[in-house]
């Protein structure tokens, strides 16, 4: 699979497919795509896993594209102004993503979902309460709301971060959900209750944008 990029902020990938070759993306990501490519809807991973998905708040189905005959191309967008970031994974070497952040894989990626094993993750962490999990071998492409910030943490680093603001991370970094601080500062700061913790080492990925906030800034915006 050959593949682009394009755009600043509102980023659209196509991927070039041979007619051997297949991507699956979530339900109603793709935008244009050639006149030989078929798509069909397909529970990923069999009956177990659409469940697992249908539970967490995702669509049991994911979309399977593939061109027939000749090399065919097929372009997805992300559903909010963002950026998109291509993932390359390997055995053993799995990467760890907010349930919002997948938008389309080759087909030899596997997509599970994972539950958060830390009692306060799970309670207070929103979003982060239901992962997802890449591996297997091969590109998975991720989005982000606003741009990426991209950090390598050391064994033992540390990093705070506002809850909505994380998008994934190496499997062999650890994570868990904290306050913010003292009730003062926790009600009066506007930085939210709880801060996501990370702890290296590997790659973690955030994004300049919380999405929850964006909505509620347009919110307000919007005639009453």
């Amino acid at each position: 699979m050959k593949y682009k990029i394009s755009g600043d902020n509102l980023q659209i990938v196509t991927c070039e497919l041979e007619p051997n070759e297949k991507v699956y993306a979530e339900a109603g990501t793709m935008v244009y795509m050639s006149g030989n490519m078929v798509f069909e809807a397909r529970a990923k991973g069999g009956m177990m896993k659409g469940l697992k998905r249908k539970l967490a708040g995702e669509t049991f189905f994911l979309t399977e594209f593939s061109p027939t005959r000749s090399q065919g191309f097929v372009g997805f967008g992300g559903s909010a102004p963002g950026t998109i970031m291509p993932i390359q994974l390997a055995p053993g070497k799995d990467f760890m993503i907010q349930k919002t952040a997948f938008l389309c894989a080759e087909n030899s990626v596997n997509l599970d979902m994972a539950w958060q094993k830390k009692l306060g993750a799970s309670l207070f962490g929103g979003e982060g309460f239901i992962l997802q999990k890449l591996s297997g071998k091969g590109t998975a492409f991720i989005q982000a709301t606003g741009d990426f910030v991209e950090m390598d943490l050391k064994p033992g680093q540390t990093v705070k971060v506002d809850t909505g603001s994380v998008v994934g991370w190496d499997a062999t970094v650890s994570y868990d959900i904290q306050r913010a601080g003292g009730l003062k500062t926790m009600m009066f700061a506007g930085e939210g209750i709880f801060l996501t913790t990370l702890k290296g080492p590997g790659k973690i990925l955030l994004q300049s944008m919380n999405l929850a906030e964006l909505a509620a800034t347009l919110s307000k915006l919007a005639p009453r």
